[in-house]
């Protein structure tokens, strides 16, 4: 495509992501029909610094699980599954039938088949060196 200036940022500004993804939702609900969508969200701080996390949606039936995150003091401790099983349990309230998340080889991927969650991909050198897991567990019958 000749005559367009593309320049690639490191980082886009707020203002343009929020744009962004405006954009985007707003073909997808025009497309599927689902307008829906919602975040899904819980931040655990200790004094106010962020000691745990999870961050996701829910749209259209299903959950998806962006970031799940516990501050290595606080690992071991129940605190991950804890977090899941909430999300899950408010993605079941919202009526989603899914549950969807991914992780990469250096990070938890032994966790989520303990959970209920079945592998259904995996990329490689994601990044290099690692792969990149895909997650999914039913919610509903």
């Amino acid at each position: 495509m000749s005559g367009w200036n593309i320049e690639i940022s490191d980082r886009g500004s707020d203002a343009d992501s929020s744009e962004l993804k405006d954009a985007l939702n707003e073909y997808n609900f025009a497309t599927t029909g689902f307008r829906d969508g919602r975040d899904l969200s819980c931040y655990l701080r200790d004094e106010g610094r962020l000691i745990a996390g999870i961050d996701g949606f829910t749209w259209g039936g299903y959950a998806r699980i962006d970031v799940l995150w516990v501050d290595e003091a606080f690992r071991q401790q129940g605190l991950g599954h804890a977090l899941l099983a909430a999300a899950e349990a408010e993605a079941r309230r919202r009526g989603c039938q899914t549950i969807v998340l991914d992780t990469h080889s250096f990070q938890a991927p032994d966790l989520y088949p303990t959970l209920g969650y079945e592998k259904i991909g995996e990329t490689q050198e994601t990044p290099a060196g690692h792969t990149q897991v895909m997650f999914q567990k039913r919610l509903q019958d």
